[in-house]
């Protein structure tokens, strides 16, 4: 199964390749109805679309039925899938990873994303799938393809070819395992969702590596000691000379303390 494919979509489609093949190992993606893949000139996974949906037909008159690959699909289903799924090209092999591809586009089809949200009850998935896959049992009585069915057995009975071939309550297991699969998938989306949100704060200097504080520090020291100096303010009236160094100290202190580190320090920060 790719990576590409959700785990709780592969965990199904897993199931389904085992129910309708009988194994879910690589071998499966290159059965054809009856098993007769041996009775091809090259392997199945090794032809390209165009030519499975050219030997279909033969497979059809010789086998009762055209179903190819791991989710054993129909003549009618590739050549639609052929048409509805943008980018597919006839030339395209249908490896293991295209059949996968495909399956999914089938899952997704069918409502799969609905059954996931919650929107597609168990019941009604169940259903979906068993129109899709013969194989699956339906889980609630309802119309059949031909005929009134019952829980358990496959949409298609009474053609004389389709039976279920997995019992309901293995299906009910496994599409319970999907949902929880599911779950897990959003909340790992939302928990890295979230984080994404979460900007980590700047780390703070401490302030005696703050070459702002030192620079605001020392500007006033020199300040005082230049004004003392150069404009001999020892001369003047104490009061003066006080008033002086106030602005001045004022001036240093607010700098020093607008700084987010000093202001932390001080428990100022709101």
């Amino acid at each position: 199964m790719t990576r590409t494919v959700p785990q709780g979509a592969a965990m199904l489609l897993d199931f389904i390749r085992e129910a309708e093949v009988g194994s879910k190992g690589r071998a499966s993606y290159d059965v054809i109805y009856g098993h007769n893949q041996g009775k091809l000139t090259k392997p199945l996974t090794e032809m390209t679309i165009a030519e499975v949906i050219r030997a279909q037909k033969g497979w059809a008159r010789a086998h009762g039925s055209s179903a190819a690959g791991g989710y054993q699909f129909m003549r009618a289903t590739l050549a639609g899938l052929l048409k509805e799924v943008p980018g597919l090209r006839g030339e395209q092999r249908l490896d293991p990873a295209l059949q996968d591809r495909l399956a999914l586009h089938l899952l997704n089809r069918r409502g799969f994303a609905g059954f996931v949200s919650g929107e597609i009850s168990p019941v009604e998935f169940a259903r979906r799938l068993a129109m899709e896959w013969a194989s699956l049992p339906i889980l609630a009585e309802s119309q059949g393809d031909r005929q009134r069915i019952r829980r358990g057995q496959s949409y298609y009975a009474g053609d004389g070819l389709n039976r279920a071939l997995v019992r309901p309550e293995k299906l009910e297991a496994v599409l319970g395992a999907v949902l929880a699969a599911g779950s897990r998938e959003d909340e790992a989306d939302r928990v890295g969702e979230e984080a994404a949100l979460v900007v980590p704060a700047r780390p703070r200097r401490p302030v005696s590596r703050s070459g702002r504080f030192w620079t605001w520090l020392l500007t006033a020291g020199g300040t005082l000691v230049t004004a003392l100096k150069e404009l001999n303010l020892v001369a003047l009236d104490w009061r003066v000379q006080l008033a002086i160094l106030a602005v001045i100290v004022g001036f240093a202190v607010y700098a020093i303390s607008s700084m987010p580190a000093v202001r932390d320090a001080l428990g100022l920060t709101r």
